[in-house]
């Protein structure tokens, strides 16, 4: 018996993580009419359509779903072993895709630099943001994700972390709101007005509630939203004050007029409530890859534009 083709294993690996003959082509490069010739060609190897369709589309067999881990651990394998964990490579001549799963907000606030930083060095790399409704490090583990940003959760021991700037919360109002006028704004004053709130649990109370409870002070919540980035378009256009984390506002103009630039107040807030740790985190496989640890860099790097460095304790990776 022959050795089987091992460069049916990429295109194996692209077939079960995009379950479409035409989204293997994309992620590969390659025509659709090539990828259905390779797709006939493994199901000849391993026995199993891989691919049949349901409906208007089509999904992965059981066999398929069983091997999908096992095959990307064997490509990953196979690179690690072909490759020098000292190799320099040309990140300029570097065609790869990163997978990056981080929230909306995230994206918002650092998309556009991350992208610019990412051409300027390296051409030919893209970056796909994934969203990431839930903290689970499955796609960290199974290879569909490269990155994940935010702050950590139950993401597993083996998980690869390293902090990338401290955050803080910051109330917003729209330009010309009744806030603006008052510096410092007092915890009473603050919690007079109504409030729009980012919170995906069914319960949208939070640390400013409690700093507040304390001083005898409660807010009247008047909307919840998704995310921060909504919870800011909301206060943008009302009197609704709105309480984000400081880097969803970092690259926002304040003192725009509301009818051209839809100008936004940014204030302190009148109580504590400490400060977050937004870290990026990676499966340990790809700690010795160079383009994956180019790709850190870069993350690290932008995002340190915009806040103030950690301290070396802080910064290491665990």
């Amino acid at each position: 018996m022959s050795d089987p083709d091992l460069n049916l294993l990429v295109a194996l690996d692209a077939f079960l993580a995009e379950a479409s003959v035409a989204g293997a082509a994309r992620r590969l490069g390659l025509s659709t009419s090539a990828m259905s010739r390779t797709l006939l060609r493994l199901r000849a190897a391993t026995g199993d359509p891989l691919l049949v369709r349901a409906g208007r589309r089509m999904v992965l067999t059981p066999h398929a779903q069983a091997i999908h881990t096992r095959t990307r651990e064997a490509l990953d394998g196979a690179r690690a072993v072909l490759s020098s964990a000292r190799t320099q490579i040309d990140i300029a001549a570097l065609a790869r895709t990163f997978t990056i799963r981080a929230s909306d907000d995230f994206v918002e606030a650092f998309g556009s630099p991350l992208i610019a930083a990412a051409s300027a060095s390296a051409p030919n790399v893209l970056l796909r943001f994934a969203s990431k409704p839930e903290k689970t490090p499955m796609h960290l583990r199974d290879g569909s994700a490269d990155l994940e940003i935010g702050v950590l959760g139950q993401m597993g021991p083996e998980v690869r972390l390293q902090a990338l700037f401290r955050d803080r919360f910051v109330g917003v109002v729209r330009w010309g709101h009744p806030l603006q006028s008052e510096a410092p704004i007092s915890a009473p004053r603050y919690a007079a007005f109504r409030h729009v709130v980012a919170a995906r649990r069914e319960n949208p109370n939070g640390p400013v509630d409690e700093a507040l409870a304390a001083l005898g002070l409660t807010r009247k919540i008047a909307a919840v939203v998704p995310s921060f980035s909504a919870a800011l378009a909301v206060a943008r256009t009302s009197d609704l004050v709105a309480l984000v984390p400081a880097s969803c506002v970092a690259q926002v103009p304040e003192s725009a007029e509301p009818s051209v630039h839809g100008g936004i107040y940014v204030f302190e807030l009148p109580v504590e409530t400490g400060s977050i740790t937004v870290s990026q985190m990676w499966h340990p496989r790809l700690e010795l890859d160079p383009a994956h640890r180019w790709l850190r860099q870069l993350v690290l790097s932008v995002c340190r534009q915009y806040f103030r460095p950690l301290s070396d304790s802080e910064s290491s990776t665990i």
